[in-house]
C-alpha cells in the first residue's frame, strides 16, 4: 500500500495533546476529502482511543507518554496508539448493551470504536490499539446521514 501522509509523535500523558494529534489526523483527512461520516468516525474513535490510553492505560501520570502514528492511503486511515500502561484483554470487558452492564462506565469507548472503525484490534499485552478505516464507497454523498 502506497501511503500519502505519514507521521509518528509520542505526546505527553495529556489530553490536550492528545486532542492536537487528533484535529492534525482529522485534518489530513479532510485535505484527502475522505467523507464527512469517515471524519466523524475516526474523529470520535481517535478521542475515545487517546483518552482511554491517557487515563486508563497510563492512569493520568504525568511521567508517562503516549505514542501515536498515522498513515494515510487514498482509501485507507491507519492510527496507532500505545500506552505505557500494563494493558488489558478487551474480551474481558463486560458488554455495555446488556441490561446488567447499562449503567456500568465501561466498555463503551471501545463497542463505539468498533462500530465506526473496519477494524479496531488491540495486540500484544492491550496497550497498543489499531484503529483502521476505509474510505467510504459513497465518494462523500453523505445525504443519507
Amino acid at each position: 500500500m502506497a501511503w500519502i501522509e505519514n507521521f509518528e509523535i509520542t505526546i505527553p500523558n495529556d489530553t490536550a495533546e492528545g486532542q492536537r494529534v487528533q484535529e492534525r489526523i482529522v485534518t489530513l483527512m479532510e485535505q484527502h476529502n475522505f467523507p464527512d461520516r469517515d471524519v466523524f468516525g475516526v474523529r470520535l474513535s481517535l478521542e475515545e482511543a487517546l483518552v482511554n490510553a491517557i487515563k486508563h492505560g497510563n492512569g493520568m501520570d504525568p511521567d508517562k507518554s503516549v505514542k501515536i502514528g498515522c498513515w494515510v492511503a487514498e482509501h485507507l486511515v491507519r492510527v496507532e496508539i500505545e500506552d505505557e500502561g500494563p494493558g488489558f484483554q478487551p474480551e474481558e470487558v463486560p458488554d455495555p448493551t446488556l441490561d446488567e452492564n447499562l449503567e456500568r462506565p465501561c466498555g463503551r469507548g471501545i463497542m463505539l470504536m468498533r462500530s465506526f472503525m473496519n477494524s479496531c484490534e488491540y495486540v500484544g499485552r492491550g496497550n497498543k490499539v489499531v484503529l483502521e478505516k476505509r474510505r467510504a464507497e459513497n465518494n462523500g454523498d453523505d445525504s443519507d446521514a
